[in-house]
């Protein structure tokens, strides 16, 4: 694997041809620092899977290289893995104000508070990292208290973009510092790593403030209950929710776990402002006229234990979605989710809900957080690097920002797309792509840390295709004769009650098995139970086609 050596090397660990889990480093000699440690959610393939966090067997193996962990914002796919890496890498984590109050909390549930070193940063901040020192520059986001990173190093300065866009006129009026970009460009950048989420989508995106004025006149249409469902991560949003509801003398309950710890962390910090009075526990929904209760709540991605979910279902027990009530999604499905979330759709409609869903730029009910086209060309023209890696996106998405890049000037030699675990070196201000270091996804299930692997996967989606056959035997110890047996159990195989010829056929079979192995004098358990196995294993197929997993107990007493 090798280390670094004397040259400055920048590698991703995560978030690279995927949209989710982020983490990045930059190490120069014998320091590393790392950007951003997410998490993102499994698709149906790794079956009971929580959550999917960046291998850091790197820096593991590099641990008393690591000098921090610095966070550029508060969203899961940038924080949700910290409490998992802090586990097994205790660091100093540096964060915004905001940022912070969303870590501690996960931290507080993992019981790692006390353990961690939590130090908070604005834009004014400089920190240092051994033979680096890192500055920060304001964006804006989805969510407040955003930075760009700069590292300065002895190589030069390497720049961090985080996400962001370019709103001019921000809800909570945390405008991006182009004076500061600017000056960071003129004063050199040696490398820029920019997020390219939107590098697709032409133009600019709208900005935050158009969201509010359709969620207010949505509010001032509904007659009866409205519900709204959106990131709870998106801060700027849920304070356009609660601007709607006064407006429209409403009453505000909080459904789901998540979106009511973030109102109250960014209740507490100040980043949202909630009349007093307003807020109502879901218990007291139904004490309230229909038309003066609005409901925030989590889901609108589709994720079926949701509150939005639940509710489509007349599965939740503090409230209920009656014919008449406006549902508002307030988000685009990210790619994967679009059946989960048109299941719900369906099943709104079906209630007889107002269901205001879509793509934003349709109802105007969402804008991207990320930055478009001209927004991507942007960046580039403030920051003028000598050499830039694309970041944050699918392949296709770090593509065409690499021609944008190529627009705006910047040598397509000097231009590198990475993939996870790909390192770029640069050494005497020529950078190379010659070599790798571990990377991969690691997986979380239940308080299990990377435990479960390929194997385990395989059976889960044998069990979850096939189904299990367990079969019982009971031995005599004395002569080994069956004494009681051969029981058949199954489980996701065949309905016992109406497969009842079917399963004495089998009995009969293991019987034979058994009996015959014995007089051949194979009396081992392993070998008894690795015959048993085969000769099912191929009556069950010629039989039903399906290949169960079948598991012998054999049991001398």
């Amino acid at each position: 694997m090798g280390t670094a050596g004397n040259k400055l090397s920048i590698a991703a660990l995560g978030g690279v041809n995927e949209i989710g889990k982020n983490m990045y480093l930059i190490q120069f000699e014998d320091d590393i620092v790392v950007i951003d440690c997410g998490s993102k959610f499994p698709d149906e393939s790794l079956l009971g899977i929580d959550l999917i966090i960046p291998d850091i067997s790197y820096l593991l193996e590099n641990r008393d290289k690591v000098r921090a962990l610095i966070i550029t914002h508060g969203h899961e796919d940038h924080i949700g893995g910290v409490p998992y890496i802090l586990k097994q890498l205790n660091m100093p984590i540096y964060a915004t104000r905001l940022t912070l109050g969303l870590i501690q909390n996960k931290l507080k549930e993992a019981g790692l508070l006390a353990e961690a070193d939590l130090i908070q940063i604005h834009s004014d901040s400089s920190v240092e990292l051994g033979s680096m020192s890192a500055t920060f520059f304001k964006t804006n986001h989805s969510i407040p208290d955003c930075l760009g990173v700069v590292f300065h190093t002895p190589e030069g300065t390497v720049v961090h973009t985080g996400d962001f866009k370019f709103d001019l006129t921000p809800v909570n009026e945390q405008y991006p510092d182009f004076h500061q970009m600017a000056q960071i460009g003129k004063n050199g950048v040696l490398a820029l790593l920019s997020e390219s989420t939107n590098a697709e989508r032409p133009g600019f995106t709208p900005s935050e403030r158009i969201v509010g004025e359709h969620i207010e006149e949505a509010f001032k249409r509904a007659t009866q209950k409205v519900f709204l469902s959106t990131f709870a991560s998106n801060v700027h949003r849920l304070q356009q929710v609660v601007d709607a509801a006064l407006v429209t003398n409403r009453k505000l309950a909080l459904l789901g776990r998540s979106m009511i710890n973030v109102v109250n962390i960014a209740s507490e910090l100040g980043y949202i402002n909630i009349p007093e009075g307003m807020l109502i526990e879901a218990a007291d929904i139904n004490k309230l006229a229909s038309d003066r209760i609005a409901i925030l709540c989590t889901g609108s991605q589709g994720e079926p234990m949701a509150a939005l979910s639940r509710l489509a279902s007349s599965n939740y027990r503090h409230a209920e979605i009656v014919a008449g009530d406006t549902v508002i999604i307030a988000a685009t499905p990210i790619p994967g989710n679009e059946r989960n979330v048109a299941r719900i759709v369906d099943n709104l409609f079906r209630i007889g809900a107002k269901v205001i869903y879509g793509s934003g730029t349709v109802t105007g009910m969402h804008v991207s957080g990320h930055a478009s086209q001209e927004e991507l060309k942007l960046m580039l023209t403030l920051m003028k690097p000598q050499y830039f890696i694309p970041i944050h996106g699918e392949f296709r998405m770090l593509h065409q920002h690499k021609w944008l890049a190529e627009s705006v000037g910047v040598d397509k030699d000097n231009i590198f797309i990475i993939d996870n675990g790909e390192v770029v070196d640069i050494e005497n201000q020529v950078a190379r792509q010659t070599r790798k270091i571990p990377s991969g996804n690691t997986l979380v299930d239940g308080w299990g840390i990377g435990d479960v692997g390929n194997i385990v996967l395989r059976d889960r989606k044998h069990l979850s295709e096939d189904g299990i056959l367990v079969v019982v035997v009971t031995l005599s110890k004395m002569d080994g004769k069956i004494l009681s047996g051969p029981d058949i159990i199954s489980r996701g195989f065949v309905y016992v009650r109406e497969s009842e010829d079917l399963m004495e056929e089998a009995s009969a079979i293991v019987k034979n098995t058994i009996n015959q192995l014995q007089a051949q004098h194979m009396n081992q358990w392993n070998s008894l139970k690795v015959n048993v196995k085969a000769v099912l294993g191929r009556f069950l197929y010629e039989q039903t086609g399906r290949r169960p997993v079948i598991l012998p107990i054999i049991m001398e007493i």
